[in-house]
């Protein structure tokens, strides 16, 4: 039977979008941001693990924001420490997930407060089948690639944005932090990849953003209402 661990990385400053508090914290709708990408996975599966990474900073922070939820709103889950980076955040989130082809685990930004119900059950089954999945949405802006002499016009039929929740088996995802102890990357799929696993492609959603620049919380809002 597979398990599933869903690690949400909260571990960030979140200093572009401004306020007092770190943009994970800051409340999107009356909840705080990362709370909705736990509802999401929770509403899927209320079986999957949730593990939280958080700035070891503002763990309380975060408990004091947890307490305040009405009873109905609590869900279920475990915190991790942050790291210094994204991919050591990661490293703790999945330090405590079995190293099993039954386990499975998405590791997604809490900043991305609008995935959906049908985005991760996606996910999951296409990790189940390859092993490794990510999400991703056609290219829609006109693109240039830079140089020394410049800047020249690039197809965008070449490209995609890629999204998280990103999907792994955990021999794969494990795996590959275990085969460059030393590395740092920008995402889970780069990792895997560079341990010589090709991830496939599923859909994402262009309602999928991540939440970094002021004025995306306004939007963020206006779609969650929606």
């Amino acid at each position: 039977m597979i398990k599933k661990y869903a690690v949400i990385v909260a571990g960030g400053s979140g200093t572009r979008l401004g306020g007092d508090l770190p943009k994970q914290f800051q409340s999107l709708n009356g909840r705080p941001v990362l709370w909705w990408s736990m509802k999401a996975f929770h509403d899927e599966d209320a079986d999957t693990q949730i593990i939280l990474v958080l700035n070891r900073d503002f763990v309380d922070t975060w408990k004091s924001l947890y307490d305040g939820l009405p009873e109905e709103d609590k869900i279920l889950h475990r915190i991790a420490s942050g790291g210094d980076s994204r991919t050591q955040s990661v490293k703790n989130g999945i330090a405590t997930v079995p190293f099993s082809e039954d386990v499975l685990i998405a590791v997604h930004d809490a900043a991305r407060p609008l995935v959906t119900v049908k985005m991760i059950a996606s996910g999951w089954e296409a990790a189940k089948e390859s092993g490794a999945a990510i999400p991703a949405v056609a290219v829609t802006d006109s693109l240039r690639r830079l140089s020394e002499e410049g800047s020249v016009a690039v197809d965008r039929k070449d490209f995609v944005a890629v999204q998280t929740p990103q999907v792994f088996k955990a021999t794969v995802l494990k795996g590959a932090y275990e085969t460059n102890p030393s590395a740092v990357f920008t995402d889970d799929a780069s990792a895997v990849e560079a341990a010589g696993f090709k991830p496939v492609l599923f859909e994402g959603s262009y309602h999928n953003m991540k939440v970094t620049n002021p004025g995306d919380m306004e939007i963020a809002n206006t779609l969650l209402n929606a």
